[in-house]
């Protein structure tokens, strides 16, 4: 799995479920990390588990130095959780994106699941946005601080 990981003073998801739809917020965070999720072919719940893991005390707020020492469980924050299958776009050749490593919806929808479960599971505080819908996606990145992860 892969997640693009953003350190943020704030950030909401709205959705929309459909095309005439409306806009409707799906989530809404503080301080915290605003997370992009995505995931391939061969992910499983025990990699879900593992990046829940990772993000939940990934060091990348500021202790009392400056110095980038602290979770997010630390300075008490909350996690924006939104699926991306475009994490797994390959534009090695030509212009337009190939989707190919991107998991199907059926086997991404439950992983990313898996992750946000996860997450509550150890004490987090998360938001997500809707699988399957148009989302926007609004952010303050704070520093700003942006890591990609891959978990297998």
């Amino acid at each position: 799995m892969r997640a693009l990981v953003q350190r943020v003073v704030r950030a909401e998801v709205t959705s929309r479920p459909s095309k005439d739809g409306d806009w409707e917020v799906a989530g809404t965070i503080g301080p915290g990390l605003c997370v992009l999720v995505g995931a391939t072919h061969t992910d499983s719940e025990a990699i879900a588990d593992r990046l829940a893991d990772k993000l939940w005390g990934l060091r990348i707020f500021d202790d009392d130095d400056g110095v980038m020492n602290r979770s997010v469980v630390d300075v008490g924050g909350s996690l924006l959780v939104v699926s991306q299958f475009t994490l797994y776009g390959d534009t090695a050749k030509g212009r337009r994106p190939s989707w190919i490593a991107a998991a199907r919806p059926e086997h991404a929808e439950p992983l990313v699941d898996r992750v946000v479960t996860a997450l509550h599971t150890l004490g987090a505080t998360v938001e997500t946005g809707r699988f399957r819908t148009d989302m926007r996606v609004e952010l303050v990145n704070d520093g700003p601080v942006t890591l990609m992860l891959e978990v297998d």
